[in-house]
């Protein structure tokens, strides 16, 4: 999902050069995709930027693997509801229900503007390749503690999760920071999180049933928030929504991969360290 407008960043941080290489931190996803056996790459992309995009990131993934585009438009709603005259996407469940025409296999859908390691793609992709189901979906869970920034809140999906390790619920937190104290807070509902905290960062694995369920839920959500122009239609609600209607299941693919991210231009510094620290170890040179 590559269509956001980076707002908090202040630019496109989707195409931004970073690390010794240059690239995009879509280039290290796209990579360690393919090394874990994906055989196709779909962005999802505004319109606007259509070009530019396939000329950084585009014609690398076009090198290696089957590429495709959607884009994510105002114009073209679940449940062809009508468009509202908006500025802000309409969410992360959005984007990936504007993916439904070209993805008919089981996929993962995850952010543009993250690093989730590469022991998080072997997960999704093995879980894809012999349990995934109408019924059974997966999440690649992080410890809370290892995602957050020190430039800023974060949003990150609070999950609880069973003995059998499925999902029991999910439920977004917008505004997740760092006290001075050191205290983990949620700052819109005033919640006091714990660093172990299991967390998705939106590195979800589904079969195209979740298409018919966004459209679903959209035409629900679609008359309450017509007319608040900042409101977001979140993946994360919509697995929630599904799990408490026992429409299915969702098993937590838990990984000790490194995560980062550029929420904030002031996470750049950290975030070229991380990637000069690869090529120390060897990784990525061929990227």
């Amino acid at each position: 999902m590559a269509a956001g407008m980076g707002s908090r960043f202040g630019s496109l941080k989707q195409i931004t050069p970073l690390g010794p290489h240059q690239k995009a931190l879509l280039h290290y996803t796209v990579y360690d995709a393919v090394h874990a056996g994906f055989d196709k790459i779909v962005f999802v992309i505004r319109e606007s930027f259509a070009q530019e995009f396939k000329d950084f990131v585009g014609k690398y993934s076009e090198s290696l693997v089957e590429t495709a585009y959607c884009y994510q438009s105002m114009d073209k709603l679940p449940g062809d509801m009508p468009p509202i005259n908006r500025e802000k996407p309409w969410g992360t469940a959005h984007a990936i229900w504007s993916a439904k025409d070209v993805i008919h296999e089981p996929f993962a859908a995850l952010n543009a503007d993250d690093f989730y390691g590469s022991d998080a793609f072997v997960k999704a992709h093995d879980f894809l390749a012999d349990k995934a189901s109408d019924k059974e979906f997966g999440l690649v869970g992080y410890r809370l503690a290892a995602t957050l920034s020190e430039n800023g809140t974060v949003s990150r999906g609070i999950c609880e999760s069973d003995t059998n390790g499925h999902l029991t619920s999910v439920t977004e937190c917008t505004k997740i920071g760092i006290s001075t104290d050191g205290t983990i807070k949620d700052d819109d509902s005033g919640k006091i999180l714990a660093p172990d905290d299991l967390v998705s960062m939106n590195f979800w694995a589904f079969t195209p049933k979740v298409f018919r369920e966004i459209e679903r839920q959209f035409i629900e959500f679609y008359p309450e928030n017509k007319d608040n122009l900042k409101s977001e239609f979140y993946i994360p609600k919509v697995v929630d929504k599904m799990i408490k209607e026992q429409i299915a299941s969702v098993k937590v693919l838990k990984t000790d991969a490194k995560w980062f991210g550029v929420t904030y231009k002031e996470d750049t510094p950290g975030v070229n360290a991380a990637l000069t620290a690869f090529d120390k170890e060897g990784k990525y040179l061929d990227l």
